[in-house]
């Protein structure tokens, strides 16, 4: 289903493209959280420490999917937005190729580094093995996710996100059910945990690939199709590589807190893992929603309908903040609880479960903050205003970097959790400093 975000009431139009992209994020959290709650369960006493030790890493090349996501659904926006079909053809064909060539090189990278990634986050010795089975499977399956993370933007950019929904859901209870089958039923440990996401990723993206592919055959255009052309590629770049350096840059800097981490003990490594699986669900989730709203002001910008962008917005921040509510609720209120979820009361350590507890009540209550930081970036990125977009995301992460090795002598890994909030101040004044700016510049033109 394709879909016009540049005609009717925009908070209707933006609920209706993100209320499903929500749902998707839903379920793929749900997943990957999985994965640490049966390795933590049912895999052994340090399981949950050796998925967590390799989760930067993984984040990493999650970065270049996401990037590369963003950059294509940007200028297919814009291409569907002015009725270009032709070139919206070739953008895509282009983006499809370049990530599958882009893909292969980086899994081979992934697999012969993986331990080379670890020994450099100072893992400790008592998890590197599985660590290292964990980040070579997970990595080898990169080449599906990458594809999927491109087509599901493409589907989005064209106002379909009921496809990437159901596409989700299907590869999230298939994850989950070969989780419990490899690990429980075949007890193959950490291993059997990546293995299960590799088939789940796997098995997704062919079938989304198809979908895409079927769907582009029946759009009609007027000149010969072109499968490949450098200019849409440098297009594409334009946005693509910004968005892949925020994303990489930050992957990077949460590997810096990670040997922080590391240093500390694999319980509080533990801990750690189970805290950041809870509060990525809770950023992606505000991700999404400014992904859709960069769709949105997309299409809206090329169709010269710059007066709906703060319409947008503001539609796009009540979504967040409601969402937001409900993460701190959760995450504030009942923290014992949902980190509890990851161990087995045989297994659990109060040094592992203290770890996650008091990440959540540092970093929850300042989720209204990053909420309206990543809106305003959708925004910024919809607008093509690259420049600004770097700017905010490399202050945020900087400040959070420097400031948690600044603390973590005086206060430990709480003087890491201290310094999430201050980064995400700073970005977020930023952001809208710079939303605002970028749309009066557009009202003017």
């Amino acid at each position: 289903m394709v879909k016009d975000l540049t005609k009717g009431t925009p908070w209707r139009v933006l609920l209706s493209l993100s209320l499903p992209m929500l749902v998707s994020v839903a379920f793929q959290q749900m997943y990957n959280i999985a994965d640490s709650v049966i390795a933590g369960k049912y895999a052994g006493e340090n399981a949950l420490a050796e998925v967590g030790a390799s989760y930067p890493i993984t984040m990493i090349f999650m970065a270049i999917a996401i990037g590369s996501n963003v950059g294509c659904s940007v200028l297919v926006s814009k291409l569907f937005g002015q009725k270009e079909m032709g070139k919206m053809k070739t953008a895509i064909y282009t983006a499809l190729l370049t990530a599958f060539g882009l893909a292969v090189v980086l899994v081979l990278a992934g697999v012969l580094l993986s331990g080379v990634f670890l020994d450099l986050l100072e893992t400790p010795e008592v998890v590197r093995t599985n660590a290292i089975a964990y980040l070579q499977i997970y990595i080898a399956g990169f080449l599906f996710l990458y594809v999927y993370n491109v087509v599901t933007g493409i589907f989005t950019s064209l106002g379909d996100s009921i496809t990437p929904l159901g596409l989700l859901i299907g590869s999230s209870i298939g994850n989950i059910v070969l989780d419990l089958l490899f690990v429980i039923q075949y007890h193959w440990g950490v291993p059997g945990v990546a293995w299960a996401t590799f088939v789940a990723q796997g098995m997704a993206c062919v079938i989304a690939l198809g979908i895409l592919l079927v769907r582009l055959k029946k759009v009609e255009t007027r000149e010969p199709l072109c499968l490949y052309s450098w200019n849409m590629l440098k297009q594409i770049a334009r946005v693509a590589i910004p968005s892949i350096l925020q994303q990489s840059f930050v992957s990077v800097g949460n590997l810096f807190v990670q040997v922080l981490i590391n240093q500390s003990g694999e319980n509080v490594i533990a801990g750690y893992s189970a805290a950041i699986k809870l509060n990525t669900f809770a950023i992606t989730s505000f991700a999404t929603i400014g992904n859709g709203v960069s769709s949105f002001t997309a299409q809206n910008v090329g169709a010269a309908k710059y007066q709906r962008i703060r319409k947008g917005f503001r539609a796009g921040a009540i979504m967040a903040l409601a969402i937001g509510t409900v993460f701190f609720v959760c995450y504030f209120g009942f923290s014992r609880q949902t980190i509890g979820l990851f161990m087995s009361e045989d297994t659990m350590k109060e040094e592992a479960l203290q770890t996650g507890i008091s990440f959540l009540k540092i970093v929850t209550p300042f989720y209204f903050v990053v909420a309206l930081k990543l809106l305003a970036d959708g925004v910024l990125r919809g607008t093509s205003s690259m420049k600004y977009f770097m700017i905010t995301t490399f202050t945020d992460l900087i400040l959070r970097v420097g400031l948690a090795y600044l603390f973590f002598p005086i206060f430990r890994v709480m003087g890491i959790w201290y310094s999430w909030p201050i980064g995400w101040i700073v970005g977020m004044v930023l952001s809208l400093l710079f939303y605002d700016m970028v749309v009066k510049r557009l009202m003017k033109e």
